[in-house]
């Protein structure tokens, strides 16, 4: 299994025990009302969880990582990479941090963390996120972390009853610019 370090942050596969930390920020709907899955119970992060697939790096898989506190080891967000492409080059983030350790950098560095692994660890070549332009907290992150934005489709996707905007950031692996981290 894939663990991924950072100086504040161990980045890993989700477990079952993680399911009551991962619902007490998930299930915020003010805080997440621009992702896809805000779950009602810890039996829904329970069968999320049993759903993740065995392995990191299969092609048409969206695998999920939990972000961990170092000193803490508590569990403070969560990492989604989608191995999108037949030939397992490209990849889509998702990522969600708990309300009360926004504004702290932590975000930035776990994707750091995760955007050097893929690219360097597994020779990614492009590496995309997909915002609704009305996040504006995850369009400034994107640019914090040198994202290009390549595309803005309109009205492009169904979410909660409504057609919405969906906005594509991107960079390349030759683009990226290699981050230590001490573990």
């Amino acid at each position: 299994m894939v663990n991924i370090y950072s100086e504040r942050v161990l980045i890993r596969p989700i477990h079952s025990k993680d399911a009551l930390e991962v619902f007490s920020y998930r299930s915020n709907f003010e805080v997440n009302k621009y992702q896809n899955w805000i779950p009602s119970t810890t039996e829904e992060v329970n069968r999320f969880i049993d759903k993740n697939p065995n392995a990191f790096n299969e092609p048409h898989t969206w695998f999920q990582l939990v972000i961990e506190k170092k000193d803490t080891q508590e569990v403070i967000g969560d990492i989604g990479v989608h191995f999108e492409d037949p030939q397992n080059l490209q990849c889509e983030l998702g990522c969600t941090i708990n309300e009360k350790y926004q504004h702290q950098g932590l975000a930035s560095e776990a994707l750091k963390a995760v955007i050097n692994y893929l690219f360097h660890h597994l020779n990614k070549h492009r590496v995309k996120a997909s915002v609704d332009p009305r996040n504006t907290k995850s369009i400034r992150l994107m640019e914090r972390l040198n994202f290009r934005k390549e595309a803005h489709f309109k009205k492009s996707l169904y979410f909660r009853d409504a057609w919405v905007d969906d906005v594509i950031y991107a960079i390349l692996q030759k683009e990226w610019k290699v981050i230590e981290f001490k573990k």
